[in-house]
């Protein structure tokens, strides 16, 4: 067996996709077992779209599958871009068998930051062919994509269809309501396929490039289906990726204290404060988890997401989920613990029904009407539209990595959004 990794063949402006690039490498390589689909720290900062990254399992011959894959991406990368740096990397041998230091080098890739230095220092330790474009940066997700088979233990699917060449870069035609009525007949095995909330098809990309549609779900056999019924223009081929999207991979328990920017995390603690819209549509609200401070922020293209953080009152325990970047933690879900089921309220007279007024400092209140009074404000139930439970962004939101609600597993009641 061979397993080769690619990375970094796209660009923000120009275009292409490496899993195309993948695909037309797979296409020319006998004994093609899985191509795979892992996504990266999604913070770190040189990405196109998605930190994706590719490996494909083969039994071939390694010096063949090198000089195969080498030419593919000098092809096809766009190196016009000089922020697209292109990597690969062959390993000859399984991918079960890929040694432990490696998988651990993805498990980095997915959760932390690494240097091309770390990269170059693997890859002469593990005597692996690589190559790569100016600094070759992409061999970091190439070398990553090689372990992630051993390292990682959840996997679902996406079903990536292409365009015709001819028709990159053009407006993408697609019949929406063959989308909306695809997504339903395969949810919830199959999601993220529309935004019914925002009555948009999220699987349609609108940047330049060969990807008509991606479809996922946890099984292979319906992502296919739900791929095949979406009517539009024609498709050129198309690829079933096993992929570590929705799965939320990327996370990791941590502290407020602890917590550094560039990560993603899991963090308990309590409101702190009023959620606050500010410029833009964002809305913050602090935690705390008792001497530490942090601010949550929901933006704008969270879209209804940010009613659920808006409706958040002091004291209220939660589990949020997100990358922490410049000290602020970009929620992508969070778990209402516990609520606030009461408030403090100036007491009302019980003889004409009229809201008190303050008597004087620490004199307690007093009707003004009537010869009533009271020693102070009272507990009543307060009216909460939250429920205790998973509360999530939608899907037209959603990172690729981050695991929808729908796909079960939580410790908690779900709120899925569809």
């Amino acid at each position: 067996m061979t397993v080769v990794g690619v990375d970094d063949t796209d660009s923000r402006e120009r275009g292409m996709c490496t899993t195309y690039v993948a695909s037309r490498i797979a296409d020319r390589l006998s004994g093609v077992e899985r191509t795979l689909l892992v996504r990266l720290n999604p913070a770190v900062e040189y990405k196109t779209r998605g930190n994706a990254a590719l490996a494909i399992h083969a039994d071939c011959d390694p010096d063949r599958a090198f000089a195969v894959a080498r030419e593919t991406i000098e092809a096809l990368a766009e190196v016009a871009d000089d922020r697209t740096s292109p990597g690969l990397v062959v390993a000859e041998g399984s991918p079960e068998e890929v040694a432990e230091e490696v998988r651990a080098f993805s498990r980095a890739a997915i959760r932390d930051h690494l240097t091309i230095a770390d990269c170059e220092r693997l890859l002469s330790a593990r005597g692996y062919r690589h190559w790569g474009v100016g600094e070759g940066r992409g061999r970091i997700g190439a070398l990553a994509a090689v372990g992630a088979w051993g390292a990682l233990g959840e996997w679902t699917y996406e079903y990536i269809s292409y365009r015709e060449p001819d028709r990159w870069g053009s407006p993408r035609r697609i019949d929406r309501d063959s989308v909306f009525a695809a997504a339903d007949r395969g949810y919830p095995e199959v999601w993220d396929t529309v935004d019914r909330g925002e009555g948009e098809p999220v699987c349609v990309p609108h940047t330049p490039g060969p990807i008509l549609h991606g479809i996922r779900g946890d099984d292979p056999g319906a992502v296919r289906e739900v791929a095949a019924a979406i009517e539009g223009e024609p498709v050129a081929d198309g690829r079933l990726f096993v992929t570590n999207q929705g799965t939320d991979v990327h996370l990791r328990d941590g502290t407020v204290a602890d917590a550094r920017d560039g990560r993603a995390y899991r963090l308990d603690g309590v409101v702190d404060g009023e959620p606050e819209s500010r410029r833009g549509g964002h809305v913050f609200v602090p935690l705390s988890d008792g001497d530490d401070r942090i601010e949550c922020v929901a933006f704008e293209p969270t879209k209804r997401f940010r009613d659920r953080v808006r409706a958040l009152v002091p004291g209220d325990r939660l589990t949020v989920c997100g990358e922490l970047s410049r000290g602020v933690c970009k929620l992508e879900k969070f778990a209402v613990r516990e609520l606030v089921r009461t408030e403090r309220v100036t007491p009302t007279c019980p003889d004409c029904g009229r809201r008190m007024e303050s008597a004087g400092r620490e004199q307690g209140y007093r009707c003004r009407d009537c010869t009533r009074t009271a020693p102070g404000r009272v507990e009543v139930p307060r009216e909460r539209t939250l429920e205790e439970g998973w509360y999530e962004v939608p899907p037209c939101a959603r990172r690729h990595v981050a695991k929808p609600l729908v796909r079960g597993g939580f410790d908690a009641p779900i709120h899925p959004e569809r």
